[in-house]
């Protein structure tokens, strides 16, 4: 499994990015996927998933109406489009996949991270 995460850098307050996962080495069209964060010196934070069939989206509470995932099965591909940053979503963004295609079972692999600055 190859998670490979891209799209990060600097935005200002109110601006926009979309992060994608280019996915190898597993079938991706069965698994569901999601995105967390990390800050530094701080814990990782889930904020989103989507399922496997794309049908069913969700999001932590504190990006709902902001972030917008997608995937694309036919170019193993999964986004995360952020609008309306702010200062406190710099972090690390990670591509997550699933046990299976539901959301609801764990995470079993992880990219690198691509890193996310908000800043004026």
């Amino acid at each position: 499994v190859l998670l490979v995460e891209s799209g990060g850098g600097l935005a200002q307050p109110g601006g926009s990015l979309r992060l994608s996962c280019a996915a190898s080495g597993f079938t991706f069209y069965n698994y569901a996927m999601s995105w967390a964060r990390q800050a530094p010196g701080k814990g990782l934070e889930w904020v989103s998933a989507i399922s496997s069939d794309v049908r069913n989206t969700y999001y932590a509470d504190s990006m709902k109406g902001r972030f917008t995932i997608s995937r694309d099965n036919a170019k193993n591909t999964a986004y995360l489009h952020m609008d309306s940053l702010k200062p406190e979503d710099t972090e690390l963004y990670y591509c997550a996949k699933h046990l299976t295609d539901s959301y609801a079972r764990g995470m079993n692999s992880w990219g690198k991270g691509t890193m996310v600055t908000v800043t004026s």
